[in-house]
């Protein structure tokens, strides 16, 4: 049965993409990327000192 519903189908719909879209969305990635990474930095630098200052 299951073999039947794969084999009926026959063609793939497939939307246009423009590249003008693709590089949007490399660069919608890149900004996030880059975002998360100064924040996780921050984060890190602040641990650290938190833990130079008060464990040291």
């Amino acid at each position: 049965m299951r073999d039947a519903a794969v084999a009926e189908q026959q063609s793939y719909d497939f939307s246009a993409v423009e590249a003008r879209d693709i590089l949007a969305d490399r660069q919608r990635g890149w900004v996030g990327f880059t975002k998360f990474l100064t924040w996780a930095i921050a984060l890190t630098v602040l641990v650290l000192l938190g833990l130079f200052l008060f464990v040291a």
